[in-house]
């Protein structure tokens, strides 16, 4: 079984992504910033980290899915040395959970004020 899931962003349709793709029971988020409706949430790492959280939690319910269910985050930053900041608000939400974790090293994004990504993958037991 192969489920797409989108937001209605008109990127989506113009690169030809979805947010998340379900493939039988594991869920394939794609990567996600702090872009609210009104332009980018946040000006830090902590408070960008937490926001792009919020709305995976979001997109993991639509999918029937939960935090819980999450085995590998990846996260995408700017200024590797803002780690530990990204990383508070990350651990706030997998801290009992403990997915495995990836922190990447990336160059600006395409809005400047684009801080960090995160891309998750969640997998149902069977």
């Amino acid at each position: 079984m192969r489920k797409t899931f989108g937001t209605g962003s008109v990127w989506e349709q113009t690169l030809g992504y979805s947010r998340a793709v379900q493939v039988d029971n594991t869920l394939f988020i794609s990567a996600t910033a702090a872009s609210g409706p009104d332009g980018i949430v946040g000006d830090d790492f902590y408070s960008q980290t937490k926001y792009i959280l919020e709305k995976l939690g979001a997109v993991l319910e639509d999918a029937g899915f939960s935090y819980e269910d999450v085995v590998q985050s990846k996260l995408y930053l700017t200024d590797i040395s803002k780690w530990e900041d990204a990383g508070r608000a990350h651990g706030e939400v997998f801290g009992e959970i403990r997915p495995t974790l990836a922190l990447v090293h990336v160059l600006p994004f395409l809005d400047p004020e684009m801080l960090v990504e995160i891309e998750l993958v969640a997998q149902k037991s069977a």
